[in-house]
């Protein structure tokens, strides 16, 4: 059974899609099998890879297709379904369902028999909404990106809170798996204050810290994962060593 891990911060801005290009990329380089679904309308994750399909996340949570019809490649071992403003139209639907419950588990029933791959990585968006509990109460693990500011600690509270409500819902288990702080700049006193302040609420929790990087920026505008454009980059460095955590995290 694949590890199915959901990547969400409820403050925008903090490295959630550059997250799971780059540790999905770096897992793949590894020999794991990965997907990712893009659960944004914005549709960044397809962006980002130049990647196209003709159906995507919301086609698959509508019923309209199998996830296997939404399933487009993007490197040797990585594979997408791509989010797009449809998914829009897809929380509306799911507003709509009489049992509230059910409506929050589309995405689990629709993707139960996806099981050929190591990982799914989930890129959530940043709204608190029904499609967000749908990647939650899908996924059995959970990372969240902080960049080093104060606001996005506020953000990683909302999270919890919601954490803890899905850690009420019987017969699910969705665990914390890493907190990493993003955009860091260690020469700056604020930076280093929010990691200790991280360090200290999420012992043994917090991996180490992705570097502020101007490649990471350019390898998106390049349509490439951080390994293919600046390999030698701090930002390939530390998303790679951010890959050794979660292989050696199972």
């Amino acid at each position: 059974m694949p590890r199915i891990i959901s990547v969400l911060n409820y403050k925008g801005g903090t490295g959630k899609t550059t997250t799971v290009v780059n540790l999905g990329a770096g897992l793949a380089l590894s020999g794991a099998r990965v997907l990712c679904l893009d659960m944004d309308p914005q549709g960044s994750l397809g962006t980002w890879l130049g990647v196209r399909h003709t159906c995507g996340v919301a086609d698959v949570m509508l019923g309209y297709v199998a996830p296997e019809a939404c399933i487009v490649p993007a490197r040797e071992n990585l594979d997408l379904i791509l989010g797009s403003q449809a998914l829009v139209h897809v929380e509306g639907q799911l507003w709509k369902f009489p049992d509230e419950r059910a409506a929050r588990r589309v995405l689990h029933h629709t993707m139960k028999n996806v099981n050929s791959y190591d990982y799914i990585l989930l890129d959530c968006s940043h709204s608190i909404s029904m499609l967000t509990h749908n990647a939650l109460l899908y996924a059995n693990e959970l990372i969240i990106p902080v960049s080093t500011d104060y606001l996005a600690m506020l953000g990683v509270r909302q999270v919890i809170d919601t954490l803890k409500n899905i850690g009420r819902i019987p017969d699910h288990n969705l665990k914390l798996t890493l907190v990493v702080p993003t955009m860091y700049y260690e020469r700056l006193r604020k930076d280093r204050e929010v990691l200790q302040l991280l360090e200290h609420y999420f012992r043994g929790k917090v991996a180490a810290p992705i570097r502020a990087n101007v490649k990471l920026a350019e390898a998106a505008s390049r349509q490439q994962s951080i390994y293919e454009y600046a390999p030698d980059s701090y930002g390939a460095l530390d998303y790679a060593r951010l890959v050794e955590r979660v292989l050696h995290n199972g």
